[in-house]
């Protein structure tokens, strides 16, 4: 899964070859953000008006859609709200009065739902984004960044209004979730990780150990058992090795080295669509990269199905152009090579639908024995309960 995406989000960003291309799949990805940033955001609307006609004095239990959905929104949120601005600054919609109105309405719902929500890893997350993405471009990014502060004010504006002058009218107690500076358990989470990363150094102990290896530490034997460590970087240490954080980190800075070079070009073409592009993305990739330290970003459906596009934009934009090659004769051998790439890659991706077929049905076998003998729930994630396989204890016979 993690080799198709990250080598998927490559290979598409690297199909996006022309300027042109670029352009408008920036435009086009972000404009159907804004449009389902707006209808989320009235649909939220809508538990908002019955929970407040059902006297429920915390909200945060109904939006987004429940508390266990509350990370795996803020996910998304990290991608998205770092793209809204440039919805009204590029494409054919920007001069747009209504659509410039709903993009900041759907904004402003959006940072109401992060602020009653108090997703501190999305919050630290774009903050340090729309930051770096600051001190990186620098005035060009100014148009950017003005929107991105005024979608930030109407987020506090809405919060003010739905979550404390309403609710006051309404009701005589109003509740609320604080905003918490405890590791909220992750701690002992990130020790037994650092600690399975050394047990088999430097391969790792395999793919989902974290779900069935012996624990080593006492504080984690100790504290709440979750399916991820709560940190994408010592999950994968712990099961690929640092040997795949190596090449992980190779390949970042390949990146930084690509957007150190897109970053010149943009900052002498002034705030054109490229540098507000790159502003946008850059912000939203740097939020991910960071929120995905202290939760599951990289795990979760609809964090990696959107970030994969995400992604895939950010590298066109950074992805240096590519001059057409025209090359005479050996259409033969040409012909041959691109015939085993094909050939090995279906049979590759053949074999990974199989397993994956398996590792579905296995799951199915397990589900009964699931719901009667291990008292976990059922999650939002990929499979039916997404906490398979688990400790040879917990599994059946």
């Amino acid at each position: 899964m993690y080799a198709a995406f990250f080598l998927g989000f490559v290979l598409l960003g690297c199909v996006l070859k022309s300027d042109e291309q670029r352009r408008y799949s920036a435009v086009a990805l972000v404009s159907v953000a804004a449009v389902i940033v707006v209808f989320y955001g009235g649909a939220t609307i809508t538990v908002y008006m019955f929970a407040l006609s059902d006297q429920v004095t915390n909200l945060s239990n109904f939006i987004p859609w429940g508390f266990v959905s509350i990370r795996y929104w803020s996910h998304i949120a990290t991608w998205l709200l770092p793209l809204l601005p440039l919805a009204v600054l590029i494409g054919p919609l920007k001069d747009e009065r209504l659509w410039r109105f709903l993009v900041a309405l759907g904004a402003a719902l959006w940072w109401w739902i992060e602020f009653l929500s108090t997703s501190r890893g999305s919050m630290l997350g774009i903050a340090f984004g729309v930051v770096l993405t600051a001190l990186l471009i620098g005035r060009p990014a100014l148009p950017w960044l003005r929107v991105f502060l005024r979608y930030l004010a109407y987020g506090v504006l809405a919060w003010l209004l739905l979550s404390v002058m309403i609710p006051s009218f309404i009701m005589d107690e109003v509740s609320m979730r604080s905003l918490s500076s405890t590791t909220s358990g992750r701690m002992p989470l990130f020790l037994e990780a650092w600690r399975m990363s050394l047990e088999n150094f430097p391969f790792g102990m395999g793919p989902q150990s974290w779900l069935t290896h012996e624990v080593l530490t006492e504080e984690y034997q100790q504290s709440r058992k979750f399916g991820h460590p709560h940190n994408m970087y010592l999950m994968w240490a712990a099961e690929y090795g640092w040997l795949f954080m190596g090449a992980l980190m190779l390949f970042v800075a390949q990146a930084v080295r690509l957007f150190w070079h897109r970053r010149a070009e943009a900052r002498v073409a002034g705030g054109g669509p490229l540098a507000l592009s790159l502003a946008a993305f850059t912000a939203s990739v740097s939020a991910a990269l960071l929120h995905a330290a202290v939760s599951a970003v990289f795990m979760a459906p609809g964090s990696m199905l959107i970030g994969f596009l995400v992604l895939s934009v950010f590298w066109a934009l950074i992805a240096p152009d590519m001059l057409p090659v025209t090359r005479k004769g050996r259409t033969g051998k040409r012909f041959v090579a691109a015939l085993t790439v094909v050939l090995a890659s279906g049979g590759a991706g053949f074999y990974w639908l199989a397993e994956v077929s398996a590792y579905h049905e296995a799951m199915e076998d397990d589900l009964k024995f699931y719901y009667e003998s291990v008292p976990a729930g059922t999650l939002p994630r990929f499979w039916f309960h997404g906490n398979f396989p688990r400790h040879p204890s917990q599994m059946p016979e």
